[in-house]
């Protein structure tokens, strides 16, 4: 195993202060108040625990919005040492990975935001040139992007009610995080509506199974990713290896079920890894199987780029979506931001070609052996 750098023992030491920071967060949050949808009639409500309907209802994925923005991509275009050089093409460069969880009127903790907060952060991406892709697309090499924009990962975690809920018209709830995505992508054409949300056994605060249903299918067929964060949230380095696994196959086994499964990637709770780091890859419990193509880490810095010889997909880092005060003043979403922004030559770029992957001379040699016959270089 290589030794790690003394930066990258820093940034392991932030990541477990971040990662205590949230364990204290969510022990303390009171119950929350957010909207949740009512699947009897499609409508919001603002009980923490609104009775979930039965089927037919207006939450189902037919009756959305028509006129939501899309999440089609335009068609690829074929890249040339040229053209790479036109766009400033650097599909070696760094992607911010954005870690969400509570998305509320009034924030209870440091890991809350407000709809407000995550409306400007989304359209600052958006200003920047950024472009949404899942954690899925990400992991797999499909950030498939227009030429000369960056992509960025949304991430949401334990499906909570505030992430999603449709109204009586069966659109996304305005101050859901669907709802603010969606609002941003209508003022914004460029930025495409898509993230990944990591749910826990219930999705979304939705307790019977055909409502988890309902509102699985509608963010499927609209593009999101939900996809594995444990059954019930532990801290898996307390657990042992059979426990870890029952933790991951019992939510595959809900995904599998909802129609969604299986799931290619995880987000750890809290960010923490297990002692026996190969159960969150790959494993096997009372007859469901799980593998997983890319774990996520809770912080503290951009990840690099899975072309690259850098890139580990057992341990992905994300950044906690924050300002710059206390433990966020260089971990967080603002901080990285603005220091992507003032060294563009560190961020990936997009070629607009998804079969080749084009990079600047000087960083060929950051391409990982598997991928050398699709780079171009210019």
């Amino acid at each position: 195993m290589r030794s790690l750098t003394p930066f990258a023992q820093v940034i392991m030491l932030v990541n477990v202060l971040v990662v205590a920071v949230a364990v204290v967060a969510l022990l303390v949050l009171p119950p929350a108040t957010t909207p949740v949808a009512d699947w009897t009639r499609g409508r919001a409500t603002d009980s923490p625990s609104a009775a979930p309907g039965p089927s037919g209802s207006p939450g189902s994925a037919e009756s959305a919005d028509p006129a939501l923005p899309s999440a089609e991509l335009p068609p690829p275009v074929p890249a040339t040492p040229e053209f790479a050089r036109q766009v400033g093409a650097n599909e070696a460069g760094m992607v911010p990975v954005l870690m969400y969880h509570r998305i509320v009127a009034k924030r209870a903790a440091s890991i809350d935001r407000t709809p407000a907060q995550l409306r400007k952060e989304l359209e600052r991406l958006a200003e920047d040139d950024y472009v949404p892709v899942t954690a899925r697309e990400f992991v797999t090499g499909r950030m498939d992007i227009p030429a000369g924009k960056h992509p960025v990962v949304l991430t949401f975690d334990d499906g909570h009610s505030s992430h999603f809920a449709l109204d009586d018209s069966g659109a996304p709830v305005k101050d859901t995080a669907v709802g603010v995505i969606y609002d941003v992508a209508r003022r914004y054409p460029g930025f495409r509506p898509v993230a990944t949300f990591w749910v826990n056994r219930e999705p979304f605060g939705l307790r019977a199974e055909k409502d988890q249903k309902r509102a699985v299918d509608w963010l499927a067929s609209h593009g999101f990713e939900v996809a594995n964060h444990t059954w019930r949230h532990p801290y898996l380095p307390a657990m042992p290896k059979k426990k870890v696994a029952e933790q991951l196959a019992r939510t595959e086994r809900l995904l599998g079920r909802l129609g969604v499964g299986p799931s290619e990637t995880l987000a750890l709770p809290y960010g923490a890894m297990p002692r026996k780091r190969s159960i969150v890859q790959a494993g096997k419990w009372d007859g469901v199987t799980y593998r997983f193509k890319g774990v996520f880490l809770a912080g503290a810095q951009p990840s690099e780029s899975p072309f690259t010889k850098g890139y580990d997909w057992r341990a992905i880092q994300r950044i906690q979506s924050n300002g710059k005060k206390g433990e966020c003043r260089r971990w967080c979403s603002q901080y990285w931001l603005e220091w992507l922004r003032d060294h563009p030559d560190r961020r990936y770029t997009a070629d607009g070609d998804p079969a080749h992957i084009s990079v600047p001379k000087g960083l060929r040699g950051k391409i990982s052996s598997r991928n050398r016959g699709r780079v171009i270089v210019y």
